[in-house]
């Protein structure tokens, strides 16, 4: 079967114990139509970069599947209708990474960024007349 992400923003006003019930709701919609949630993580309130339906914030949660295509247009058709669902992003990959998400590390775990003085000189600043 195919390997799918999925990434849920849920309105900032849920309670975590409710965001994290919407993640169980929709891994059950996805174990019912044949498929399976390998991996499931809850990333908490957020900032958004823009509003969605006037809130500047909300709940993510990020989900790993094997779902045949069908399991996965159910669950995103469901999560579109839900009123405390703001955006729905499904991804199909070719293989799931092992170990927590970018999300999850911490930011001392992260190697693939280099420290804020690898960038090089400042240019110098010209003074204004």
């Amino acid at each position: 079967m195919p390997l799918y992400e999925h990434v849920l923003i849920a309105r900032q006003d849920l309670s975590n114990a409710q965001a994290e019930g919407l993640v169980e709701h929709f891994s059950t919609v996805l174990s019912d139509n044949g498929g399976k949630v390998v991996e499931s993580e809850y990333w908490g309130v957020k900032t958004m970069a823009y509003k969605i339906n006037k809130n500047r914030k909300g709940h993510y949660a990020f989900l790993k599947s094997d779902a045949p295509s069908a399991a996965v247009q159910e669950m995103e058709r469901l999560a579109r209708l839900h009123d405390d669902v703001m955006r729905v992003l499904t991804i199909k990959v070719d293989a799931h990474e092992e170990g927590p998400s970018v999300q999850m590390q911490k930011r001392d775990d992260r190697e693939d960024r280099g420290s804020r003085d690898d960038r090089g000189p400042r240019p110098e600043r010209r003074e204004r007349r």
